[in-house]
């Protein structure tokens, strides 16, 4: 039988800028973890420029709650973003046997602020993520050119879910950061469709994907509107296409 086509897309970073919700919930992670009112008036209510010149490497939701708290020590190395940027996953393995947690520790209490804001003022939650300009639409046309489409993200599923049906988004399938690495999740999809794309706006997953032989295949793109680091864009590998919002527009069979 002849599989169905489908286009795959990351959440955050391609369907919505959520930089200020993240942060919000991270701040208030962070400050629970440390247990301490006197850090509060050091961690601001709008998300610091570190914060948003960092945001490119973050991988997993739980690392933002890290960068929270090390915006909180004088001597951290955050204080300069690009030398912690230069040297991220160190930095974080460095930062969590500083604070003495793990990551599934914070990723509970980022999840458990999160459900605390929904259950408060859940207009206001879904208000502070805010979908990339035309994307949204552009979405809700791939189905004229019989493509479906599905949210790949590490974001949870329950958060993502209710994010999308906020923007009346309806993929055919989803999976958040319980369903398993990205590349073992392609392999998943793969199996009962046809992938057309995969888009992302981290090149080091797209670079996962281009190295994992049992779905190379895949044509992988880079979304420019996303959390790109300066020198994503450059010098792509054979495999990754950048994908400008004008591109996406088009039909995805004249995508480059």
């Amino acid at each position: 039988m002849k599989k169905k086509l489908i286009v795959v897309f990351d959440f955050d970073g391609v369907i919505v800028d959520g930089l200020v919700e993240y942060w919000n919930s991270a701040r208030e992670a962070c400050l629970q973890l440390v247990g301490d009112e006197k850090y509060e008036e050091q961690l601001p209510l709008k998300a610091p420029d570190t914060f948003r010149k960092i945001r490119p490497w973050v991988k997993d939701g739980w690392e933002m709650v890290l960068l929270a708290a090390e915006l909180l020590r004088d001597d951290s190395p955050i204080k300069h973003p690009k030398k912690f940027s230069d040297e991220y996953q160190n930095n974080c393995h460095k930062a969590l046997k500083f604070w003495n947690w793990h990551p599934k520790q914070l990723q509970i209490a980022l999840d458990d602020v999160r459900k605390k804001a929904i259950h408060k003022n859940k207009a206001k939650w879904l208000a502070s993520h805010y979908p990339f300009s035309g994307v949204v639409e552009r979405i809700k046309k791939l189905n004229t050119e019989h493509i479906e489409w599905a949210v790949l993200t590490t974001k949870s599923t329950e958060f993502t879910a209710q994010l999308l049906n906020h923007f009346n988004l309806s993929p055919t399938l989803l999976y958040g950061y319980e369903g398993g690495s990205k590349p073992d999740v392609l392999l998943k999809i793969s199996k009962n469709y046809l992938i057309k794309g995969f888009i992302e706006d981290r090149r080091s997953t797209l670079e996962t994907v281009l190295d994992t032989p049992s779905i190379n295949w895949i044509p992988c793109y880079l979304a420019n509107w996303g959390y790109l680091k300066n020198n994503d864009a450059q010098a792509l590998p054979t495999g990754i296409q950048l994908l400008k919002q004008e591109d996406f527009m088009y039909p995805v069979a004249d995508w480059p």
